[in-house]
């Protein structure tokens, strides 16, 4: 009885420790959130390309806890709003960083 006890000891102690280390920390994601916001990337990048108007080659996406960040280039002022509303607009997506610049702007 002694054994089994101790066995099912070591086994909630080595589950409760695997938890613990797929859990999130302010500036570290979980498993679970790492595959959300692949996902949501996924997402984002599979909007802008059906979006005709944009360029979406040159727009590159990050996503940190469901906040979407856009950087690159983009042809114009109309390009940056268009790419962030579209982003706003994917389920998931929590906030929008929006860092896009104008090709030869300011």
């Amino acid at each position: 009885m002694q054994v089994l006890k101790r066995f099912s000891t070591i086994i909630f102690t080595i589950a409760l420790a695997t938890l613990a280390g797929c859990a999130s920390t302010e500036s570290q994601k979980s498993t679970g959130e790492y595959i959300d916001d692949a996902a949501i990337t996924a997402k984002v990048e599979t909007a802008l390309i059906r979006d005709d108007s944009l360029d979406a080659l040159d727009i590159n996406i990050e996503t940190y806890k469901g906040v979407v960040q856009l950087s690159g280039f983009v042809d114009s002022r109309d390009d940056v709003r268009e790419a962030e509303e579209v982003a706003r607009n994917v389920n998931g997506v929590v906030d929008v960083e929006n860092d896009l610049r104008v090709k030869g702007g300011d």
